[in-house]
This record gives structure tokens, sequence and C-alpha cells, in this order.
């Protein structure tokens, strides 16, 4: 293996602009600024979620964001900030740094993710249990 997933996150926090969880409390709430909660579904269920945070999973993240892409979402087609963040912070380095390579500036992601946010008794909220569709 010529690059561990350590390394790739290492190199992507070298690159892109991480935020504190005080910097990133901060920032919540900002007309500004979108919180961008890449997790699976079944963490957000688990854990809870950012008050006013948008869910874009990390298997279709760089599809919702290309406006070329046929999933592409209209949240991201904002002048907007852009802060991601997962649990512990390393796959929204990895996803920081991929929107950045996509063209996108103004993207920054939360250094301890979800995990150091809850921690620091910034707001959470609980999120409803999907239930699965019958058919």
């Amino acid at each position: 293996m010529k690059k561990t997933a350590a390394s790739l996150v290492e190199e992507a926090m070298a690159q892109v602009t991480t935020y504190t969880v005080e910097q990133a409390r901060a920032l919540h709430g900002h007309p500004g600024v979108v919180f961008v909660d890449i997790r699976d579904v079944r963490e957000l269920e688990r854990e809870g979620v950012i008050p006013g945070s948008v869910h874009a999973p990390r298997g279709m993240l760089e599809f919702w964001v290309d406006p070329a892409s046929p999933y592409h979402r209209d949240v991201f087609a904002q002048d907007k900030e852009y802060v991601l963040f997962c649990a512990a912070g390393w796959r929204s380095a990895l996803a920081t740094k991929t929107l950045m390579d996509m063209g996108m500036e103004r993207v920054a992601h939360v250094d301890g993710g979800f995990g150091a946010w809850k921690t620091s008794g910034a707001p959470t909220e609980a999120k409803p249990v999907h239930a699965a569709k019958k058919g």
C-alpha cells in the first residue's frame, strides 16, 4: 500500500481550513454558513445532529455538490460557507479537501467532528429513526 488512510487525512489536514469547536459554535446559526453532516444516517439516528445542519452522506457528497450531476442539490448552489463535520474529523477533512479540489472555495471542517461538538456542550437534537418502507 503506497498511502494509508492516516496519511491521506494528514495531507488533507495540512491543506484545508479547520475550525475548532469554539470557532464552529460562533458560526453556528449564521445565515451565511451551512453546516454539512457527512455521517451515515445510522450515526445521526444514534448520536443526534447539530440543529439546522444539512445531511449529505459522504458517499453522495461530490454528486450533490456538482451542478452537472443529476443528483445535484440546490443547497450547494448558494454563495455561502460550508462547514463539514463527521464523527471525529477524519472523513470531513478528506471531504473538505475533495470539495476544494472540485473548486469550492468557502469550505472548512470541524476538528474533532460531532463528537467534539457534543462533548463541548454545544446544541444537539435527536434525529428521528428512519422507518424502513414496507412494500
